[in-house]
């Protein structure tokens, strides 16, 4: 059963998923430990899956099904959310877990997964509906897309109405513009573009969720929410981690690629989109490819006034020594890779004509926060003149990690016969206020794409207007030699230049 969009019902609990079997492709990675395995756990732990459900691990390494059943054991005994593992709980999804070994290129491999596949439809109902999660490195999609339509193990869903089989893509889709096109035209020999999910997981994080209920169904902002009012747009992605074991990764494709490019331009697309006709998915993409289709630099071509990059270099992080980027794993001693960007961008729209939209993102910085800040025009100094009357700009805070909630700073009168103005805060919480731990987003995520709901997901046109736009700044980066590297210390807000960026046009990045 496909339920609506998930903005319009009660909660996940009242969405019915449909039988079905996951194949995890790269199943022996980081990903499927920390992120996949626990999310489907604590999914069979509040009842969100049906009995009639197996997840498959496809991968190359040599092993059975036991021994990845233990080792998943105590993953998610580390890494779920809901706390000490339920033993009953697990007794029960155990039976669930199968591994199945084989190379990605190996036809054998495939047609044996097409036996087990078809044996565990006929042991637990599961109706032939297959849900394949590729959770490899991107250089294998295509192949992997290939061998399963070579097999039968893809449907042509205008001809089989019964049953589904629909594809996850991890990020990144594309290394540029031109590969993702590339890509895209390779997936569409085996897919159509509704059984293509590509995953963001920051889309599925309840507060940017949210972000669409806070704008539209509370009407004293909205009419607020344009270029009369709003001086600046400030989004910050901050980590306080290194790259840590990603550091070939990293090599190849940098923070840009890695963060700016989907987190990050999915975030303003929802902030700035104009109201959608309703809550399908349609129609919320329609207004997001809007946004990013209008997004541009401004001046043209001068990307070194408008982009800073920059590469961590030793220094102190939670008290402790923290090695530069050129030290970590897998990471060259003369790396010019950047592990940290800010961007001053515009919408070439009516609403935010003119509106400065700055992006920050970094690795090694002191603290890990998201946040997307809404800074207000401040108002006429008419009425208050002396300095203790002095007025701060009004601030909305939506944090999307770690401290979920929503702040609006305004100016009060202190208490008192020389009347200061100062600044306070309204404050909302949701851990404090709901008393409950919000779902992982890949909970959220795998619970969409086995209902068929793709708005939590980023469309074609998404991806490809954002490579847009993002493309032409690599290659001049990549024609360029940067400033010397490393250019800021590990557990500081990055390069100095990040704070002339803002400073030449009389703002100044938020405290965090």
């Amino acid at each position: 059963m496909t339920a609506s969009h998930p903005l319009q019902e009660p909660g996940i609990s009242s969405r019915i998923t449909s039988p079905c079997i996951l194949i995890i492709f790269g199943a022996t990675g980081d990903l499927t430990a920390r992120k996949i395995m626990p999310a489907l756990y604590n999914l069979v732990r509040e009842g969100q899956l049906p009995a009639q459900f197996a997840s498959v691990a496809f991968a190359r390494r040599d092993k059975n099904s036991e021994q990845f059943r233990c080792e998943m054991k105590e993953k998610i005994t580390a890494f779920s959310r809901s706390g000490p593992l339920e033993e009953e709980v697990w007794n029960t999804f155990k039976e669930q877990i199968f591994y199945h070994r084989a190379e990605f290129h190996d036809d054998a491999g495939y047609e044996s997964l097409k036996r087990l596949l078809n044996e565990l439809d006929a042991k637990l109902g599961t109706r032939g509906n297959r849900l394949f999660y590729l959770s490899t490195q991107p250089a294998f999609f295509s192949l992997i897309c290939k061998k399963l339509h070579q097999h039968q193990l893809l449907y042509d869903e205008a001809k089989i109405k019964h049953r589904f089989s629909r594809v996850i893509i991890e990020k990144p889709f594309g290394h540029d513009l031109a590969s993702a096109l590339a890509l895209q035209q390779e997936l569409r020999k085996f897919l159509v573009e509704n059984q293509i999910f590509r995953i963001d997981h920051y889309l599925g994080k309840e507060t940017v969720q949210n972000i669409l209920v806070f704008r539209f169904a509370n009407t004293i902002f909205e009419h607020l929410w344009n270029k009369r009012y709003i001086d600046h747009v400030q989004i910050t992605v901050a980590e306080d981690m290194g790259v840590g074991t990603r550091g070939r990764f990293y090599e190849e494709e940098g923070l840009c690629r890695d963060i700016l490019q989907n987190h990050m331009m999915q975030l303003l697309a929802l902030i700035a989109m104009d109201p959608p006709v309703d809550l399908s998915s349609d129609a919320i993409h329609n207004e997001k490819v809007k946004i990013l289709e209008a997004l541009h630099f401004c001046p043209a071509n001068l990307f070194q006034q408008t982009a800073v990059r920059g590469q961590y270099g030793p220094g102190y992080s939670g008290g402790r020594a923290a090695p530069g980027y050129r030290e970590e794993e897998n990471v060259s001693p003369d790396s010019l890779i950047e592990t940290f960007v800010a961007l001053r961008l515009f919408i070439d729209n009516p609403r935010w004509d003119r509106v400065p939209f700055y992006l920050r993102a970094g690795k090694r910085l002191p603290k890990k926060a998201t946040e997307i800040a809404v800074v207000f025009k401040s108002p006429p100094e008419v009425l208050f003149k002396t300095p203790q009357m002095h007025q701060d700009p009004n601030v909305l805070a939506l944090r999307i990690q770690p401290d979920e909630g929503i702040s609006l700073k305004t100016n009060c009168k202190v208490p008192g016969p020389s009347s200061p103005i100062q600044p306070v805060k309204m404050d909302f919480r949701y851990s404090s206020y709901f008393g409950m731990s919000a779902p992982e987003a890949y909970e959220r995520l795998i619970c969409d794409a086995i209902l068929g709901d793709r708005t939590l997901f980023a469309r074609e046109d998404e991806v490809m207007a954002s490579w847009k736009l993002f493309t032409p700044l690599l290659l001049r980066w990549q024609q360029e030699t940067p400033e010397p590297f490393p250019n800021y210390a590990a557990g500081t807000w990055g390069p100095k230049a990040a704070d002339r960026l803002m400073a030449t046009d009389g703002h100044q990045w938020r405290l965090l």
